[in-house]
């Protein structure tokens, strides 16, 4: 069967972003913490009224989506939470349901854990409306605000998908659905840095998330 371009580069970048995810961790051996992904930024602050510039890592930014509850769901949501964040839309045909069933798995494991949360943007905004997404959320056997489903402006989560959790989510009219959109699963901390990035359609890769979710959590317990 031959593959649209879309999909090659889809899968490329995937196995880029996920192998260096790899290296980072590799580097980091000796050290029980995990590593920080991204970019570091230039940040300039006021010390005893003079410019300083110094740089720290990349964070995700502020940002404002709608959850399948109805109410708006912001950066400040997430305050004081470990959270893994994906891209996905309902009517995917291709690996979303394996990346809902995966996902779950995490769920289940850290249900109840009020440190942990999952956080899911729809790349199809026209059709994943409220209703919709909590339709989705339902069947899934999902309840209360541990994973919530968020939607709203499509080029705002494609952006953030993009430049701030280095994931693909575009339009793209010759991929199964009209989107294309990365199977990763990232994992970001309390300060609103990405700490990991997981094959989210593999058993082993998500196995790989969970164990990294709990050395995360014993970061902030040392």
């Amino acid at each position: 069967m031959t593959r649209p371009a879309s999909f090659w580069a889809l899968s490329s970048r995937c196995f880029l972003v996920i192998g260096l995810a790899l290296a980072f961790s590799s580097c980091s051996s000796t050290d029980d913490k995990l590593p920080i992904l991204g970019q570091r930024q230039a940040v300039t602050k006021l010390v005893d009224g003079k410019p300083v510039t110094d740089s720290s890592y990349q964070t995700i930014p502020d940002f404002a989506f709608v959850s399948q509850y109805g109410d708006t769901v912001t950066a400040k949501t997430l305050d004081g939470k470990v959270y893994v964040a994906d891209f996905f839309f309902t009517s995917c045909p291709t690996i979303c349901p394996k990346m809902k069933v995966q996902l779950k798995r995490v769920y289940e494991k850290f249900k109840g854990n009020s440190n942990v949360m999952m956080l899911s943007h729809t790349i199809d905004p026209a059709h994943d409306s409220v209703p919709v997404l909590k339709e989705f959320a339902d069947n899934l056997g999902i309840a209360g605000r541990q994973w919530l489903f968020v939607t709203g402006d499509r080029e705002k989560i494609y952006d953030i998908g993009q430049n701030s959790y280095m994931v693909t989510a575009q339009a793209d009219s010759t991929a199964p659905g009209g989107v294309v959109h990365s199977g990763a699963f990232i994992l970001v901390d309390k300060a609103k840095h990405i700490r990991g990035i997981y094959d989210g359609t593999t058993e082993a890769g998500v196995d790989k998330l969970m164990a990294d979710i709990d050395r995360l959590l014993a970061e902030y317990k040392s």
